[in-house]
Formats: C-alpha cells, sequence, structure tokens
C-alpha cells in the first residue's frame, strides 16, 4: 500500500511532488523517493524513513524539471532501506510501483540469464528491467511498457518515465489504485485523491487493464487496454474536502479500513498460492520441511487483537498439522517460567513488529534454544528482524488505533502457515490442500459480500448504542471472535462489554442476564451449529435481548432471535473471518452515534512499545 504521484506539465515538478507524497504518507513511510528527467537525463534522490528525510535531501540538492514521479514505500519485499526505495533505474526506465509481483522470482532469474543485474531485493525492479530489456529489443517507450507488463503477474500500479523520451509518462494499473488528475496542458497521476486535490478537481479513475500516456504540451492524456485498444474515459468533479479526500471519502480512518479488507487480503495471499499442488509458498519462512517436521509444540504469543487472532490460529494449525499449541498472552509470558526447548517453535504475532511485550518473551524464548515465527505487518521491524522466520501480512499502514485490516490479515497469515505446516508434515493432503486453497482464494469476495450488511448493522447499532453492557458469545474457533468484537466495543464506544465461550455462558455469566442486557451471539451453520443454538435459547428464556450473527437464509434463527444479522455461507475454516466484519461494523455505528473518537479512542495507543 505505497504512495505514487506523478506529474507532467509547465511547473516544476519536485515541489509538487512532494507536497502530494505528504499527503499519501498515512499509504508508507519506511523510505521515499523522487525523479525528475531533464534533457534526457534522470536524476534521483531518495531516503530512508519519512518524508522529512528525503525533504531535507531535496532542499540541499535540487531535483528541477517538469517531469517527474515520486513514491512513498510501505515495504513488502526487501526491508527498508536506500538501495530498495523507489524509483527504481534500469538502463533508461525509471519506474515507482504500488503492489505485489506474484512471478517476479521466476522473471528475475529469467532476466540475470540474459545479463540484468539487480541492486535491490525488491519485486517493483524485476519490471523496469522487462521494460530495459524490450528497448534493447527496439521497441519504443510504450510499446515497450506494454510487452513487460504482458508478463507481470501480480497487482500493480506503475507511473514510469524514459530518459530516450523526457516529454512522456506513463501509468498503468491492475489490482491497485490509480487517478489522473486533468489541469490545463498539465497532468497528475497519484495512487489516492488527496495527493492531487490541491491542483486539479477533475479525475478519471483508471480501471484495471488499463494504461494512460501523458505527453508534454498536449491537451489531454490518452488511454487505452495495456493490450493497446483505444479507450474514451470521463473525467468526475471531486468536491471533497482534503482531510475527507485522504480518508477516501470515509468518515473515519476505521471505516476506510474495514472497507479495505478484501484488498488487504488479496495481497496477504498473492505470490504464495500454489492451487495445482494444493500447498502454499511462504517467502520468508526460512524454515525447511524437515525443521517444520521436528517441532514438537507451538507456543502464540501476542496481545489484545493479535491474541485473538493466535486463538484462531489454535484451532487452524492443530487441525491441519496435529501439532499442540498453547496461546499466551504475552506479558505474562515471561513470568511463569515457560518450558521450551529446541523443538519448540515460537509464533509470535504483532501487527507494528514492536511490541514490548511480545518482543521480550521471543527474545526468552530464543534464549532457551526455541526457534521463533513472526507474522508481522512491517517489513524490517524488530520482531521481524530477530525472528528466524517471517510471514508479512499486506494489510498495508493501519491508522486506526483499533486494528481491523491486520487482524484479518492475521487470520490469513495463520491459515496460510497451518496449510503449510500441514503439507510439510503429511497431514494434509495434496486433495485438501486443493479444496483449503480454494476457501481461502474466495475470502475476499465473501468478505465484499458481507460489507454490505453496513447499512443494516447501522440500524442495529442506533437500536443498542444505549446499553451499558453487552455479552458476546461464540464456540470453536468463533469463540476469538466474540472475545474480538467485544474487545472492538470496548475499544472506541466505551461500552463494557465481554466475550465468552457459548458453553461456558451457565458458569457465571448467565447471572447477569436481564431484559436490559443485549447479547451478541455467533450462530453461523457449523459444526457447532446446534449447541449455539441451544445455548442462545438460554439467553432468550432469561429475558436476554439477542443480536444473532447466523448464515443467511436461517429461517429458525430468524423466527427466534430480536435481530439477525444475515452474513454469507461459508467454510467453518472462513466463519471467524467474515464474522468479524459485521462486529467490526457494529463497534464503529455505536461509536459515531455516541460521539467517541473512532481513530483515537481515548488512553490507547496504536503500538505498544513499553512493557
Amino acid at each position: 500500500m505505497c504512495g505514487i504521484v506523478g506529474y507532467i506539465g509547465n511547473q516544476q515538478a519536485t515541489p509538487i511532488i512532494l507536497d502530494g507524497l505528504k499527503r499519501l504518507e498515512y499509504r508508507g513511510y519506511d523510505s521515499a523517493g523522487i525523479c525528475t528527467v531533464v534533457d534526457g537525463c534522470a536524476e534521483i534522490t531518495r531516503s530512508v524513513g519519512k518524508l522529512v528525510n528525503l525533504e531535507q535531501r531535496l532542499k540541499a540538492s535540487p531535483l528541477h524539471g517538469s517531469v517527474g514521479i515520486g513514491h512513498t514505500r510501505w515495504a513488502t519485499h526487501g526491508r527498508p532501506s536506500e538501495i530498495n526505495a523507489h524509483p527504481h533505474k534500469a538502463g533508461p526506465i525509471i519506474l515507482v510501483h504500488n503492489g505485489i509481483i506474484e512471478n517476479y522470482l521466476q522473471l528475475r532469474e529469467k532476466l540475470r540469464e540474459t545479463g540484468h543485474v539487480f541492486k535491490s531485493e525488491t519485486d517493483t525492479e524485476v519490471i523496469s528491467h522487462l521494460i530495459e530489456q524490450q528497448v534493447l529489443n527496439g521497441k519504443g517507450f510504450e510499446e515497450a511498457v506494454r510487452a513487460a507488463l504482458a508478463e507481470v503477474r501480480g497487482a500493480y500500479a506503475v507511473c514510469i518515465l524514459c530518459e530516450n523520451e523526457p516529454g512522456v509518462m506513463i501509468a498503468a494499473k491492475q489490482g491497485s489504485p490509480m487517478v489522473v488528475g486533468l489541469g490545463e496542458e498539465e497532468f497528475f497521476v497519484a495512487s489516492d485523491i488527496p495527493a492531487i486535490l490541491s491542483y486539479t478537481r477533475n479525475m478519471v479513475f483508471m480501471e484495471d487493464g488499463e494504461m494512460a500516456v501523458f505527453r508534454a504540451g498536449e491537451s489531454e492524456p490518452r488511454f487505452s487496454t495495456i493490450a493497446g485498444a483505444t479507450l474514451v474515459k470521463s473525467s468526475r468533479h471531486i468536491d471533497w474536502s482534503p482531510l475527507m479526500a485522504e480518508k477516501g471519502g470515509y468518515k473515519h480512518f476505521m471505516l476506510k479500513e474495514i472497507y479495505e479488507q478484501p484488498r488487504a487480503i488479496r495481497d496477504t495471499i498473492a505470490g504464495r498460492l500454489r492451487e495445482e499442488e494444493g500447498d502454499v509458498f511462504l517467502e520468508d519462512l526460512r524454515l525447511s520441511d524437515a525443521e517444520l517436521c521436528g517441532i514438537e509444540r507451538i507456543i502464540v504469543v501476542a496481545c489484545g487483537t493479535s491474541w485473538h487472532a493466535g486463538l484462531v490460529g489454535k484451532f487452524l494449525v492443530e487441525e491441519y498439522s496435529r501439532v499442540p499449541v498453547e496461546v499466551d498472552i504475552a506479558s505474562e509470558f515471561r513470568y511463569r517460567n515457560p518450558v521450551i526447548n529446541d523443538r519448540t517453535l515460537l509464533l509470535l504475532i504483532s501487527q507494528s513488529g514492536e511490541t514490548a511485550d511480545t518482543l521480550a518473551a521471543m527474545r526468552e524464548a530464543r534464549s532457551r534454544g526455541a526457534r521463533a515465527l513472526a507474522i508481522c505487518n512491517v517489513v524490517d521491524s524488530s520482531i521481524a528482524r530477530e525472528a528466524d522466520g517471517v510471514i508479512y501480512t499486506h494489510a498495508g499502514p493501519e491508522i486506526g488505533v483499533a486494528s481491523t485490516k491486520a487482524f484479518v490479515t492475521q487470520l490469513i497469515a495463520l491459515y496460510l502457515f497451518a496449510i503449510r505446516l500441514g503439507r510439510a508434515r503429511g497431514q494434509v493432503d495434496q486433495a485438501a490442500g486443493r479444496r483449503l486453497i480454494a476457501a481461502l482464494l474466495g475470502a475476499s469476495s465473501q468478505v465484499e459480500e458481507t460489507l454490505k450488511l453496513d447499512a443494516a448493522v447501522e440500524k442495529i447499532a442506533r437500536r443498542y448504542m444505549n446499553a451499558r453492557d453487552f455479552l458476546y458469545l461464540g464456540r470453536g474457533m468463533n469463540y476469538p471472535i466474540a472475545l474480538e468484537g467485544a474487545l472492538k466495543l470496548k475499544e472506541i464506544s466505551y461500552i463494557h462489554a465481554e466475550g465468552y465461550p457459548a458453553g461456558e455462558m451457565k458458569h457465571g455469566p448467565i447471572a447477569l442476564i436481564d431484559e436490559h442486557m443485549p447479547v451478541v451471539v455467533l450462530v453461523p451453520k457449523s459444526s457447532t451449529y446446534d449447541k449455539v443454538a441451544s445455548n442462545m435459547e438460554e439467553v432468550i428464556a432469561r429475558g436476554g435481548r439477542v443480536i444473532a450473527v447466523c448464515t443467511a437464509g436461517d429461517a429458525d434463527i430468524r423466527g427466534k432471535a430480536e435481530v439477525v444479522i444475515e452474513v454469507p455461507e461459508a467454510s467453518e475454516e472462513m466463519l471467524p473471518l467474515i464474522l468479524s466484519v459485521p462486529l467490526q461494523l457494529l463497534a464503529y455505528h455505536v461509536a459515531v452515534l455516541k460521539g467517541t473518537d473512532v481513530d483515537q479512542p481515548r488512553n490507547l495507543a496504536k503500538s505498544v512499545t513499553v512493557e
């Protein structure tokens, strides 16, 4: 989820690009860079860290020229460093990229065989070399881009310059966002509206498989498919405020991030599935099949929402690999003298990769001989650097303090690891692997379908917003989602809420139930359906106000609960993912109705870096 800005026109490009990157810094902030082309010569300045570092370099050594591209990076391949920062250059080709190239390893090997030398660890650099090779084969800039992109598999939004044609800029997209801004004989390209809203409000939204060619001095860009068919596209006038534009038109970052979950799921599985083999490829796992087979026990260590993901992971890993799994709260881990040896795998889950308790737990376990595998959203964070291996979630930066898209991508990462471990240990055969991968491939569309419940959930939130307490009930893999739903409500609405295993309700919480208590019951069609439905009846018998989250079309539940939220039918393994979405929306809408600070709730911080 990087930020791209491009400009071609009659003004100096660098100030416009830098201003645009500042407005896109929420999309990535581990490195940044700008390139301009003057008289057929590219000048590139890059810097690690936040944009202020790049700005200081540009003050010391300004870049001139009226055509340029810029980038602020959220690393997916290659640690944050100046050499991995964009733009990337190969021969006369300079390029910035947002997305993930699934077949970059195969393409890089093919290009190396023809003499190409790579300087970075990124997937992006492959595209610049592919285009350069087409130029070396005699193609012009535009045709070289078309031919190169035809070889690329994955998601991308790219903005490209060529020293051989300095008055031309090309943009193309497939699976990653890109918007074109129209000015008076000047054009802007960006990965999101806020980058260019100060310069123009006339925007053209590019679709997948499209390309735009901009030429200095021309009155309009030329749009086509990447294959070469001419397109006629109309512009849209944008009347958002700059702050609303930064949030993509959403009222809060949290809601924007809830709606980004289908994209985050697709990005996290991109390039990792081996569908024919029924297996998973995890590029930074760094554990061989022999080492995976040698694991006798797994301890998941995490905090808060990540701990809830770990509880779901326990079900998945034990089911598919038959390795026993414990799930520990990181702040407690070191204080119980845990039993660990060199056949123990510590599985750490942290969105930021900087969570102090989780980092301390890893160091303690490794000092006792355990191997450490991290699930993390931030490339080259402390936990990712120190762990023996890492599975990166590709959620992109998460601005809202209450985690949403980071949580669902952690579930996806755990699902991927469970399949990989099960295949390595011979517990999942090829046919079963294919079935599990098929379920995984359908996850993003199921979440998109679930998001259509937003308006209905808002009405439910209005009905229950004044309750003082909530109870959330679930069983099996859905019990951790009850915990997560309760946590979300507590975090942002400040209403007391508890998650509980539905079968344990009779052992205490049932005493709390009366006509004032909303009880959210997770009762989708699953192996525990009859048991949870029975627990729901017990709540109803005591006057509890049941909000049932059930499978669409379940007339039995619809006839008994006070209100229902009907989610799409899904395989049992995917239910935690699907069920989490309406609970996020419920918490969000209750908080908005109560007027709390949704994105920055009181007393909370995004990354807890102290013990």
